[in-house]
C-alpha cells in the first residue's frame, strides 16, 4: 500500500467524505446522519483510511454479544487495487481476534469475485446465501464469515 495512505479512526469532520465514497459505490448509500450515528458509538468498529486528508476507503462494524457483523467495506472506486481494502478487512480481523470475538461476518454480491479472493485470502469462509440480497440489479449475497478459535 501506498505509503502516503493512513489508517485513522474517523472522526466527525470524516464523515462528508465517507458519505461522498458511499454515494458512488452503493444505490442506496447510508445518510450522513447514519454515518454520524455509526462514529458515535453505534458501530463497535470503525476505521479509515486517507491520502492527504482525504478519506479513500473504510470499513465499519456492529456487534451482537460476541458476534461482529460487518456492515461495509468501501474503497473509493480511483483507488481499488491498491491493498486498502485489504489492510481494512485485517485491522477488523485483528481487533475481533484480540478482543475474544466468535466470528465476524459480512454479505458479499456473488459477482464481487475481487472482494470474495479477498476474503477467502484472509481466512473468511463461505457460511450461507441470501436470496435476492442486492438490489439494482437484483443479485443473491454469499454469507461469509470468519471464525476465531477460542
Amino acid at each position: 500500500m501506498n505509503k502516503s495512505f493512513k489508517m485513522i479512526i474517523p472522526q466527525k469532520e470524516h464523515i462528508h467524505g465517507i458519505y461522498e465514497i458511499e454515494k458512488l459505490c452503493f444505490e442506496h448509500p447510508q445518510s450522513e446522519q447514519s454515518l454520524l450515528n455509526d462514529l458515535n458509538g453505534n458501530s463497535v468498529f470503525f476505521c479509515c483510511v486517507c491520502e492527504n486528508g482525504k478519506v479513500v476507503g473504510y470499513i465499519n462494524a456492529d456487534t451482537v454479544l460476541d458476534e461482529v457483523y460487518v456492515i461495509n467495506v468501501c474503497v473509493h472506486p480511483h483507488y481499488r487495487r491498491q491493498g486498502i481494502g485489504e489492510r481494512l478487512v485485517k485491522a477488523l480481523r485483528d481487533y475481533c481476534r484480540d478482543n475474544s470475538f466468535a466470528f465476524v461476518t459480512l454479505e458479499v454480491r456473488q459477482s464481487n469475485t475481487a472482494a470474495i479472493s479477498l476474503y477467502r485470502k484472509l481466512g473468511f469462509e463461505k457460511a450461507g446465501l441470501r436470496k435476492n440480497f442486492y438490489t439494482h440489479p437484483t443479485e443473491d449475497a454469499d454469507i461469509m464469515t470468519l471464525y476465531f478459535k477460542r
